[in-house]
């Protein structure tokens, strides 16, 4: 990944390094005043782009977080280690549970995700880049472990939040119909997963748009 940053947070020079690498190479200065943010299940789970220190506070303040889940894992650019820093001031759990947006999502990443949203403080915040493709999916995911249906998970995956089906991301969404086809109403989901799940199946069949893509990650820079 991209980054100018020199991995120290402890000097006045390394904090002004990590912010102009999360302004200006990770594209945070779009973050700042659109946030992405949205609720999953009141009290329970919200999602959002990748925060700046100032906006975890807010949302902190605004709905009482006890976590913080980095689905972009451990970037190691400005943006990261000034979220990880804001969290530990804030006092909140902090997970790293890496997806990937362009890929079939990985049987063991979705078990050990339903370990942490059982165990982990609420309310948690989600939160990968844009807040539109990983976000999505994790919070479709939640969606499905709380005995929703697949519908109602895909409400996750939306253009409202940035999601573009029709790009390599569209992958998350054939995830989804794949279960509704194979195991909705029949097995529940995670014993599904475990079970039935095709991921190598999934990620031979599904081919996207070339223009879709093109706009997902040539224009938008989508991780």
């Amino acid at each position: 990944m991209d980054t100018i940053y020199k991995g120290d947070l402890s000097t006045r020079r390394g904090r002004r390094n990590a912010w102009l690498d999360a302004l200006f190479v990770d594209h945070a200065f779009l973050r700042i005043f659109w946030t992405n943010f949205a609720v999953v299940k009141p009290g329970v789970l919200y999602r959002s782009n990748h925060p700046t220190p100032g906006n975890l506070a807010f949302f902190t303040r605004k709905v009482g977080l006890k976590t913080l889940i980095n689905l972009r894992g451990q970037a190691k650019n400005g943006s990261d280690a000034l979220s990880r820093d804001a969290a530990h001031r804030l006092g909140l759990a902090f997970y790293d549970m890496a997806f990937e947006s362009r890929g079939a999502p990985h049987r063991d990443r979705i078990l050990r995700l339903a370990g942490i949203f059982a165990g982990m403080k609420a309310p948690a915040l989600i939160h990968c880049k844009s807040g539109a493709d990983r976000a999505g999916l994790v919070a479709g995911l939640f969606v499905l472990m709380e005995g929703g249906t697949v519908e109602e998970a895909l409400r996750q995956l939306s253009l409202r939040f940035g999601h573009i089906k029709q790009s390599k991301t569209g992958v998350l969404d054939a995830f989804f119909r794949l279960y509704q086809r194979t195991g909705e109403g029949r097995k529940p989901f995670l014993d599904w997963v475990r079970e039935d799940y095709d991921e190598t199946g999934l990620r031979a069949a599904f081919t996207a748009g070339k223009v879709a893509e093109f706009i997902n990650a040539k224009l938008l820079r989508r991780e």
